[in-house]
């Protein structure tokens, strides 16, 4: 018989093992996410074996301040045992922010998922160095706050962090469970971007788009603008959010700018990561009139193109088309981004064509203990709402295209 753990205490205080053994890491076992503090974070990000824009401090403590649905998230950490110095703090060396079951998906059974950042992608942050030591510490916080399972949302599946909570399930006989995978559009920004807009989109599709932007340019000179400052970006967050709540998420009433706590964590996030050299806001002007911005993230070697916004009354010009070969054009020629990840569906009629590297996506269960009936229901449980959910995902995009919105008008996410 499967004993079912009240789904709103998993992870609520810290718990102990049988024997009384307390977790080593400093603090509560799984205390709230702003018990982290900011620079060790910071640190941990810098030395991350995976890049993810969206566990950086600077963006999630502003998610989880007030941005609706997703705010109090509690943190899943790992810390180091040995200080890298004599006489300085433990070191963090894993962290994920995380909820419980029962608040993610309405399941009352005893697991924690990682939180929804507002940009899916929940690859935790593992210390490059202490990889396998931090996934396994982060699966015995799981264990110690009375979860059965950790479930993982959105992570890169290919990549070196999935990589090592299989080592460490590996060792303790588990393997890890696949509940659900796409792949969606990257771009390898490596190459020459004019090459790489060549071969997506063909020279028939390329000669169209000039064509567009020269007809664009009957309203004004068609200007690429980036805006990296904290100062700048104040100003181009508010030209973002004006823009996307002019388009067809505004008269769905899904802008980011029709919710107050959406409106403030988007401006709070951009900042902070602006003071790091980690956002920019990318635009495209006719004259004196932005007509297409998107948010970029950035850490480590990777971009993450957030979201979209265009003026509809363009169109016909395909604005956030032609802002997206800009933003190609951008992130080619900077030496230090080596790609970039949509954050968008799969099979996006906008970015696939453009951008034609894929990143491969999806959850993961990762089991907490040996021989355990909890499991096996966590995991039907996972597929039965992903194969319910999946034909609302499908009508609701079919009815966004039978209103005609324009493909030019589709965001990223």
């Amino acid at each position: 018989m499967v004993e079912i753990a009240n789904p709103a205490a998993i992870g609520r205080r810290p718990a102990q093992h049988a024997g009384g053994e307390r977790s080593a890491v400093p603090g509560d076992a799984f205390a709230p996410l702003t018990t982290v503090t900011a620079e060790s974070w910071r640190q941990l990000a810098e030395r991350a074996i995976e890049p993810n824009g969206y566990y950086l401090p600077g963006w999630e403590l502003a998610v989880n301040a007030t941005a609706p649905g997703r705010t109090g998230a509690f943190a899943l950490s790992a810390w180091s045992e040995v200080s890298p110095a004599p006489g300085s703090a433990a070191r963090l060396i894993g962290l994920l922010p995380a909820i419980s079951l029962w608040r993610a998906c309405r399941i009352p059974l005893p697991a924690l998922v990682s939180a929804d950042p507002y940009g899916t992608l929940g690859t935790p942050l593992l210390d490059r160095d202490m990889a396998c030591e931090a996934a396994m510490k982060l699966v015995r916080q799981a264990r110690l706050s009375g979860a059965h399972a950790l479930i993982l949302r959105d992570a890169a599946l290919d990549g070196a962090t999935v990589h090592a909570f299989t080592e460490v399930l590996r060792q303790d006989g588990l393997k890890p469970k696949r509940l659900r995978s796409l792949v969606r559009a990257s771009l390898d920004a490596t190459g020459d971007a004019e090459r790489v807009l060549r071969d997506g989109l063909g020279p028939k599709k390329m000669k169209e788009l000039r064509r567009q932007r020269n007809r664009l340019a009957g309203h004004g000179a068609v200007v690429f603008q980036v805006a990296r400052t904290p100062q700048q970006v104040a100003a181009a967050v508010e030209q973002f959010l004006a823009l996307e709540a002019s388009g067809w998420k505004g008269k769905a009433g899904t802008a980011l700018l029709q919710h107050a706590g959406d409106a403030s964590f988007v401006r709070r996030a951009t900042m902070a990561l602006a003071a790091s050299g980690q956002c920019e806001i990318v635009s495209l002007h006719a004259g004196n009139t932005p007509v297409a911005a998107a948010i970029v993230l950035r850490h480590q070697d990777r971009a993450f193109y957030f979201k979209l916004g265009v003026d509809e009354r363009f169109a016909k010009f395909s604005p956030g088309v032609q802002l997206t070969l800009d933003l190609t054009r951008h992130l080619c020629a900077d030496p230090a981004i080596a790609s970039a990840d949509s954050t968008a569906t799969p099979d996006h009629p906008m970015i696939n064509p453009i951008w034609r590297g894929r990143f491969a996506i999806g959850d993961v269960l990762i089991p907490l203990r040996r021989n355990d009936p909890a499991i096996w229901l966590i995991h039907a449980a996972m597929r039965l709402r992903s194969l319910v959910r999946a034909p609302a995902r499908w009508a609701v995009r079919l009815i966004r295209n039978r209103r005609g919105k324009p493909p030019a008008a589709i965001p990223p996410t």
